[in-house]
């Protein structure tokens, strides 16, 4: 069996690190799995370095605006020289080129939906249906993608739950370290890991810890991630006098601070799954993050972390007040998110569900 993958790549995200997985655990079980970047350039090339290092096939297509005829003959033209079994999508630039070229092709496609994205409930949800109308199946990353999507109006009968795998924290060593930040050995670390846009909400974050600061002082939080807010998200630190207390490093490969950090910290608005929850519960971390979408499939409150309501700042500060003050409970919360992930969260688990879709999605 022959699947081509296909995404606009921008640099290496949440999807991004699924794929990474995703990919070669495919290819070890047989299935040809291979990938088509619609390559927007930024920081593409470190993902398509990472493919490399696994052995995964692939091609790229150059992608500038969004609406583009010549993206569209390309990433036609390249789909026709893989002749792929399936084609299988992954979020809305994928979803829009890929299921044109599908229909020309006549190639079954399957899609892949990895957050639920409030404009999916706007008037654009009718491109969206009519760009999915043929797709074999759609797999949701969670209970709550599927039924976001099943709310904004496809077909729930395609719709299947098929969530991340993850088995062990990311290998690469990190670019910065945390003693290299100047996070000195013997201080608390809170760590939070997301693309710094406003549904990773880190301005609640940035608030709650400075809570946090008047009764922990010697408390450290660092935040890794890149994106458009980064100057506002500095800023604010600087406005909260938080300066000498809070890490902005900017994009840094997470090992280290993993490794380091005692508490992980997560205050999204809203999350189709949150790899980087999982990456935290492998390092043995417990987690603090807002009950919103799939986050409570993931961390489950008083067992494997706590949960805070979403842009809560004073319920984010006790969270992490209680499990800064408490190392014993921090011990416990982390042990259990280990297993927690190793149990219901397998690399196996979704390779398994994956080749089930495509399995259903060939039969006539």
């Amino acid at each position: 069996m022959k699947v081509l993958h296909v995404t606009k790549v921008q640099g290496v995200g949440g999807a991004e690190q699924h794929l990474l997985t995703l990919l070669p655990a495919l290819r070890e079980r047989g299935v040809d799995a291979r990938f088509l970047s619609l390559d927007a350039g930024h920081d593409a090339e470190r993902f398509h370095r990472a493919l490399d290092d696994r052995d995964v096939p692939w091609r790229r297509v150059r992608s500038g605006s969004d609406v583009s005829p010549r993206l569209a003959a390309n990433v036609v033209r390249a789909v026709r020289a893989e002749s792929p079994d399936i084609l299988h999508t992954h979020m809305v630039h994928s979803d829009v080129y890929g299921s044109l070229a599908a229909h020309i092709l006549r190639t079954p496609f399957v899609s892949t939906r990895h957050n639920d994205d409030r404009y999916l409930l706007g008037p654009f949800r009718y491109v969206d249906r009519a760009f999915m109308h043929g797709v074999r199946r759609i797999v949701a990353i969670s209970d709550a993608v599927r039924a976001f999507h099943v709310r904004a109006g496809l077909d729930a009968e395609k719709l299947v739950t098929v969530r991340y795998g993850l088995d062990v924290v990311p290998t690469p060593p990190s670019e910065l370290t945390p003693e290299a930040a100047g996070i000195p050995a013997e201080v608390p670390l809170v760590l939070a890991i997301g693309r710094l846009i406003e549904q990773k909400d880190h301005a609640t974050l940035l608030e709650a810890f400075a809570r946090v600061h008047r009764t922990h002082p010697d408390a450290r939080l660092a935040i890794l991630g890149w994106g458009a807010l980064e100057t506002s998200t500095k800023a604010l630190v600087r406005k909260l006098s938080l300066d000498d207390v809070v890490v902005v490093p900017g994009r840094v490969e997470p090992r280290d601070w993993l490794v380091r950090a005692d508490v992980f910290a997560h205050t999204s608005q809203w999350e189709g799954f949150g790899i980087v929850l999982l990456e935290a519960m492998l390092a043995g971390l417990p987690v603090v993050a807002t009950r919103v979408s799939a986050i409570p499939e993931i961390v489950a409150d008083g067992k494997t972390g706590l949960l805070a309501p979403p842009g809560d700042a004073a319920a984010v500060a006790d969270a992490l007040t209680r499990l800064l003050d408490d190392g014993e409970l921090r011990k416990i919360l982390g042990a259990s998110g280990l297993r927690r992930a190793h149990d219901e969260f397998s690399v196996r688990h979704m390779v398994e569900g994956t080749i089930r879709v495509y399995e259903e999605a060939l039969r006539p």
